[in-house]
Formats: C-alpha cells, structure tokens, sequence
C-alpha cells in the first residue's frame, strides 16, 4: 500500500495538476491498467453517470481509497486547525462513515455490496477533498481582497454537489427514492462531519 505524503500533494496542486493526476499519484505508479480504469468509471459518479452496483473493486484499490482518504482529509483539516485534532477527527470520521455503511448495508441485506459501496462513497469523497483543498488554498490567498468571500460560495458548492452524489449512489445501488435517497445522504452528511466536529469541540 503506498502513503502519500502531503508535501507531494501539496506539490501537485502548486503545479497545477487535476483531479486524475492527483488520485492517480495516490494509488501508485505500478497499479495504472486496472486500476485506472476502475478509477475513470468511479469518477463517472460524480457527474451521475455509471452503475455503483456493476463496478466491482479490488481489496487494494478499496484501502488506497480509504488511505488517500485519511491522507487528504488530514490536509484539509490541518489548513483550518490543528494537525494533531485534525488527524483525530479524520479518523473518527472514517469509523463513523465505516459503521454507518455497515449498518445501512446489513439492514438492506446487501452485505455482499460492502466493497463497492464504501469505495463508491470514498472515492467520490476524495474527488470532492480534492476540490476542497484547492479551495481552502484559494481562502488563504484571498483573504483581504476583494475574492475573500468566493471560497465560502464554493464550499457550499461542493457541500451541495456532494451530498447530491451520494444520493444518486444510494439510489443506484439500493434502488430508493430520489427523497429517500437524499434523506440519508443527508443523515450521512450530518453523522459522519457534524458528529466528529461536535465531539472535539466538547472535548
């Protein structure tokens, strides 16, 4: 499994790099065939597009999602506070997320659907991080100008547009509603952010 440090991200997003290229380099240079291609159908979620259920993921492909993940959810957390709370908070979001899959998995007695779940859910999830390490970058760079607000408008953006994605997953994968869906995307929003967030300010 290959850990990306976050100085190499860093250096992508500096030099311009896009989305692909970023998770690309997470994923590692020898595990570009397959992988690849898994990859490019996983991204087709985030614009609604491909079948979560008809994608079937590799172990290693599973847990590099879930690596990179950690990885740049630690980033985003560390530009708004401490690294050290960040990395915590990170971590009780996967554990949240992970149980909260789980439990909606075991419910529907769609257990066999763990794998292609959770890296529907994750991968979508780093390519929506992606985007908002970018856009917690360009609040560094626009506070005191006339910019300084569009960072906010973006962030609801992406907030927005994430939440759409996982209910389209989940509507894919388990068939329900388009207002069922959106419901529990909401709850999983709200759970797996809000919850970790509430429990480091109280502690």
């Amino acid at each position: 499994m290959v850990l990306v440090p976050a100085h190499s991200l860093y250096v992508l997003i500096n030099e311009g790099k896009n989305i692909t290229n970023i998770i690309k380099f997470s994923l590692g240079q020898n595990s570009c065939g397959t992988s690849m291609k898994l990859l490019k159908e996983y991204l087709l979620l985030c614009w609604f597009k491909s079948n979560p259920a008809e994608l079937h993921p590799s172990q290693s492909f599973l847990w590099k999602c879930v690596v990179f993940y950690l990885v740049s959810g630690i980033i985003v957390e560390g530009l708004i506070s401490d690294p050290a709370d960040g990395t915590l908070e990170v971590s009780m979001r996967v554990i949240v997320a992970l149980s909260l899959i789980a439990m909606l998995l075991l419910l529907t007695k769609k257990w066999s659907h763990f794998n292609q779940l959770l890296t529907a859910i994750f991968m979508c999830e780093n390519f929506i991080i992606t985007l908002g390490i970018g856009t917690e970058i360009m609040d560094i760079f626009a506070q005191r100008t006339e910019y300084k607000d569009y960072p906010f408008y973006l962030g609801v953006m992406l907030i927005i547009w994430y939440l759409a994605i996982i209910s389209y997953i989940l509507r894919r994968m388990f068939l329900f509603s388009k207002g069922t869906s959106f419901g529990l995307a909401f709850c999983y929003f709200c759970l797996t952010y809000g919850g970790p967030f509430l429990f480091m300010e109280v502690i």
